[in-house]
C-alpha cells in the first residue's frame, strides 16, 4: 500500500485546493491512500519561539504524518504570482530542526499541484516551489501537471469539486503519482 500525504496550502474553509485535496482523497485508487495534512495552526515561524517551546504540536503532527508517507501532494493557491506565505511557513518548520530535512525530505516523491480563480490556474505558484523542493533534496514528478484555472466555475460555494472533466483529471494525476511514489 502507497501511503501519500497530501497538503493543502490555504486555510480558508471553502478553499478550492482544500476542495481539490478532499477529491483527491475520493478518487485515490486501490493501492493507495492518500491523508489530508493540515497548517492549521502552525504559528509563523521564530527562531526564539523554537529556541523556548520547540516544535509546536501542529508541526510535530504534520511530521509524523510526513515521516509515514511515501510521497508528498502540495495542494498550492497562488497568491501574487507566487507561493502562499503561510504554506511556505508551514514547510519551513517541517524543516525545523535542520537535521531533519534529509530524514523528511530527502529523495521523497514530491507533487505539485493546485486551482487558483486565474486563467493561468497556479503556474507560477507550482514553478515557485520548484528551488524549495530541490533545497529540501526531494523528488519531484514531472510526468504530470494539474493546474485548475478558473476555480470557481468548477467548485461549489462550499469548495467541493463538482467538474467531472476537472475530477478525472485529477484521478489520472493521482494514480500517476501513486505509481511513481511507489516506484513503478
Amino acid at each position: 500500500m502507497t501511503r501519500l500525504l497530501g497538503i493543502s496550502g490555504s486555510l480558508r474553509q471553502a478553499s478550492f485546493n482544500t476542495g481539490l485535496l478532499r477529491a483527491a482523497t475520493e478518487l485515490t485508487l486501490d493501492g493507495a491512500t492518500l491523508l489530508a495534512g493540515s497548517i492549521e495552526g502552525i504559528p509563523l515561524y521564530n527562531g526564539d519561539d523554537e529556541r523556548e517551546q520547540g516544535i509546536p504540536p501542529a508541526v510535530q503532527a504534520l511530521k509524523q504524518q510526513l515521516a509515514a508517507a511515501d510521497g508528498l501532494l502540495l495542494f498550492t493557491p497562488e497568491y501574487n504570482n507566487s507561493l502562499p506565505g503561510v504554506f511556505k511557513n508551514a514547510i519551513d518548520w517541517l524543516t525545523r530542526p535542520a537535521s531533519d530535512i534529509g530524514p523528511l525530505f530527502g529523495g521523497k516523491p514530491v507533487a505539485v499541484l493546485g486551482a487558483s480563480p486565474g486563467g493561468f490556474g497556479t503556474i507560477l505558484a507550482q514553478d515557485a516551489w520548484l528551488p524549495v523542493l530541490r533545497t529540501l533534496g526531494t523528488r519531484p514528478w514531472f510526468e504530470g501537471r494539474l493546474m485548475v484555472s478558473r476555480a470557481q466555475s468548477v467548485f461549489d460555494a462550499e469548495g467541493n469539486l463538482t467538474d467531472e472533466t476537472t475530477r478525472q483529471r485529477l484521478a489520472q494525476f493521482i494514480a500517476g503519482f501513486a505509481a511513481f511514489a511507489a516506484g513503478r
